[in-house]
């Protein structure tokens, strides 16, 4: 696909609904994931899991329920059936996407729901808190139980994904890409910023998912920012564009990056892109199961430090870490970061984005995303060949 030269009617007209769409987590899948749920749990010693609204409630339920200052919530026993908090007028929009045999634990409205969780184990009981559960709530749990970290059960499991994963989140990053390129066919001198972000969330809705998750569109200097600048760009010749966005498939997410040149663009910008190309292949190489996350970011961030960026976070150079994990949540562990020490294995997912930034003139992001095989690491999608030709 090239950029500019056609419509936003025209890109829109070409696209349908997703030709082939995979299927969503079944039930097996769900029944095997409490499986190991409990397995790891009986590791820690926990007699049971609280699991709190958000990605990881919708891992293991199905429910997609954003957090709120009223507790929703998964609590699962070390034997016995799953059970749900939630208030009691909301019964019927959780039953609604509850994909488990669970019971009810239903609160009114000047009811503790903690009471509920209390009253449902033994005193004293150890008690895995999801490490997402607020504050408010895991405190007053202390109270009643022995509370223990619930990470290496929920991250533990989320963080390396299943077959069927793989697919949702290949069938996300494969239509984002399509919208990407899309995106670059209608841009055009005064065009603004608004106006592709407008066509990228019609597009992805053409293509069957809800909408865009999120949609960053930056020219020129705002590029050296790597989340933008407030108000709406209008397109100019001569500058770099940026955008980043994505969508959900089942849950899954995609988050794909391309900067490109919007006409002829200074030498200097052409060989930062290069070398943001070198460490981006760099840190995909450094993939290895068994290895720590960390060496990832650290092979991308020596690609710059050998062309004197940096070192570190200083600028110009890569001011974040080099990624980090995708699945139900756009962000989850584990990072591709200094200090993230958790060993790299088969079916983790992490977006490669070891973003290149000069201050107050450019930014270079480019991000796909990878998953760990059994040998190494392989693309989500095909990463971008070229300054003047970001798409195959």
């Amino acid at each position: 696909m090239t950029i500019g030269g056609s419509t936003i009617a025209a890109e829109l007209a070409a696209l349908k609904p997703w030709h082939s769409p995979v299927a969503p987590i079944g039930a097996d899948e769900r029944s095997a994931r409490l499986d190991r749920a409990r397995e790891r749990m009986a590791a820690i010693g926990a007699d049971a899991l609280l699991v709190n609204a958000g990605p990881s409630l919708r891992y293991f339920t199905g429910i997609s329920w954003s957090p709120t200052e009223r507790l929703v919530a998964m609590l699962l026993p070390a034997s016995g059936k799953p059970m749900i908090v939630c208030p009691a007028f909301e019964r019927g929009s959780l039953e609604a996407e509850l994909a488990i045999d669970a019971d009810l634990l239903l609160w009114e409205e000047d009811e503790s729901p903690i009471a509920l969780i209390a009253g449902s184990l033994a005193p004293n009981a150890v008690l895995a808190i999801d490490p997402l559960l607020p504050f408010h709530w895991s405190e007053q749990l202390r109270a009643s139980f022995r509370p223990v970290s619930g990470a290496p059960v929920i991250d533990g499991l989320r963080m390396v994904k299943s077959a069927t994963e793989l697919a949702l989140m290949q069938q996300a990053k494969t239509m984002t890409l399509e919208v990407h390129g899309r995106a670059a066919r209608i841009l055009e001198p005064g065009i603004r910023a608004s106006a592709v972000r407008r066509f990228i969330d019609d597009a992805h809705r053409a293509l069957g998912a809800a909408g865009s998750t999120f949609c960053a569109v930056q020219f020129g200097t705002a590029t050296a920012y790597p989340h933008g600048l407030p108000g709406d760009q209008q397109l100019e010749e001569g500058q770099l564009v940026l955008i980043d966005t994505g969508c959900t498939v089942d849950g899954y997410h995609s988050d794909i990056t391309r900067t490109y040149a919007f006409g002829t663009v200074a030498d200097d910008i052409r060989a930062l892109w290069d070398l943001e190309k070198e460490a981006q292949a760099a840190a995909f190489e450094a993939v290895e199961p068994g290895a720590p996350c960390e060496s990832v970011d650290a092979a991308a961030r020596r690609v710059l430090e050998r062309a004197g960026l940096g070192p570190d976070y200083h600028l110009p150079g890569l001011p974040h870490r080099t990624g980090h994990g995708i699945g139900l949540a756009i962000h989850e562990p584990a990072y591709l970061v200094r200090g993230d020490r958790t060993p790299l294995a088969p079916g983790m997912c992490f977006s490669n984005e070891p973003m290149i930034v000069v201050p107050e003139r450019f930014g270079i992001r480019l991000e796909d995303h990878m998953y760990v095989t059994e040998t190494g690491a392989a693309w989500f999608t095909e990463p971008q060949h070229s300054i003047d030709r970001p798409f195959a």
